[in-house]
């Protein structure tokens, strides 16, 4: 099966702004990763290329990086996942910027199964919090993203499993 899924968020702040809150991913600091309700995204040898890491039963690599404008991971597991999915950020204008995430990639049918009943679902929450946090940053009006049911019933399923780091 071909997956794309997209997300993307315009945010009222100059590129180089939202390019410093970026720059934490995945660090002590980090700023926008939503650990306080997501395992936490952690790499073995920091932002750059080659460095393996993850969250909670999802692995990949970095294999495109470039500071303040995108990232990319090509996907090591769950098993049938090829592809690759990616974060980027792009100057609107003077005063905005849009910050968008996505996936490209081929399942084989077991992770096709994978993805549509369970992944593709706590991805969308997830992301959509990640960007609630980059948004919130620059604004004194907080957003939250809400769940869909499915997805409470998954966090409570997996949540034990899911906050648990296995260092592949």
């Amino acid at each position: 099966m071909r997956v794309v899924n997209r997300h993307k968020r315009i945010i009222n702040q100059p590129k180089e702004t939202v390019s410093q809150l970026f720059k934490t991913l995945a660090t002590a600091k980090d700023q926008i990763w939503p650990s306080q309700n997501w395992p936490k995204m952690y790499f073995t040898e920091g932002l750059k290329v080659g460095s393996q890491g993850g969250h909670g039963q999802i692995r990949y690599t970095i294999i495109d990086f470039k500071p303040g404008e995108h990232i990319k991971f090509e996907f090591t597991k769950p098993e049938g996942f090829k592809g690759t999915h990616e974060l980027n950020i792009k100057a609107l204008s003077n005063d905005a910027s849009e910050i968008n995430h996505m996936i490209n990639m081929n399942t084989t049918f077991k992770a096709s199964l994978l993805w549509v009943f369970i992944i593709r679902w706590l991805h969308d929450a997830l992301i959509e919090d990640a960007f609630d946090n980059v948004e919130n940053h620059f604004s004194e009006e907080k957003i939250k993203s809400t769940y869909n049911l499915w997805v409470i019933i998954l966090r409570e399923v997996y949540k034990r499993k899911s906050f648990q780091i296995k260092k592949a």
